[in-house]
């Protein structure tokens, strides 16, 4: 099963012609499972502090990317913004926020984000930088971080090989595994469940073939759909919560 994406309603930037605060655009608001009740959990309780978690962009689709990446190369917005491939924003696993309407300190609000597997993007709490607004609920796919900073994987840096994970995971294509998508994302699935097998790139080796059969996954080189669903299958029953639909 892919990660789900889960609309999302919560108020944004955005304003009707009167001024009033709306939700954030459809095409935006879309989240996995965990990302959404870490987005409505954090909500509450900086609306019992005075206030309010207020969105300013969420889920981009891959045309969406493409064309932040482009206005950032030509200079039309300050903020870096990577080529498709490279954001959680295409995971549904970003978000960015209005930091004027949180009503606290950025530290204080980095405490209740980290109480719900959220984190910032940047090293210190400072309002004044570049990406301050920027979170990620990263789940398991912070294990290929974690994989690829210690050096088991070489063709990504960290943080690039992590959200091509978590986009792979709700299926979407990344540019970097051209024709070789699901075998990517076996391999994604792979190093989550804790199997060393060198590099996401799509290729499947001696390493991928030998974490399959560990897993009990058999190998069937002409039916890549049926070991990416045992992959995936394996990958929910490990992270639940990437999966499980929220409660009303």
């Amino acid at each position: 099963m892919k990660s789900p994406l889960l609309p999302v309603d919560l108020l944004s930037i955005y304003k009707n012609k009167l001024g009033d605060a709306l939700p954030l655009p459809a095409r935006m608001a879309r989240c996995t499972p965990d990302t959404h009740t870490a987005l409505f959990g954090i909500a509450r309780e900086v609306a019992r502090k005075g206030g309010q978690l207020v969105l300013s962009d969420l889920f981009r689709s891959y045309d969406m990317q493409a064309q932040s990446h482009q206005d950032y190369v030509a200079k039309r917005k300050k903020a870096y913004s990577p080529a498709p491939g490279g954001s959680f924003h295409e995971a549904g696993r970003a978000f960015d926020i209005d930091l004027s309407k949180i009503k606290m300190p950025l530290a204080a609000f980095w405490t209740i984000a980290a109480k719900y597997g959220v984190s910032p993007i940047i090293a210190q709490p400072k309002v004044s930088q570049s990406e301050a607004w920027h979170f990620d609920c990263r789940g398991s796919h912070q294990i290929v971080y974690r994989y690829y900073a210690d050096g088991k994987g070489k063709n990504f840096k960290p943080y690039e090989a992590a959200a091509a994970s978590g986009i792979l995971s709700i299926g979407v294509h990344v540019d970097a595994f051209g024709h070789h998508q699901k075998q990517a994302a076996i391999q994604s699935g792979l190093i989550r469940l804790g199997k060393v097998i060198g590099n996401i790139d799509g290729q499947i080796g001696k390493n991928t073939h030998r974490a399959l059969d560990e897993l009990g996954v058999p190998f069937h080189m002409d039916d890549m759909d049926a070991m990416l669903l045992a992959v995936e299958n394996k990958v929910q029953q490990q992270f639940v919560n990437e999966f499980r639909m929220p409660v009303a």
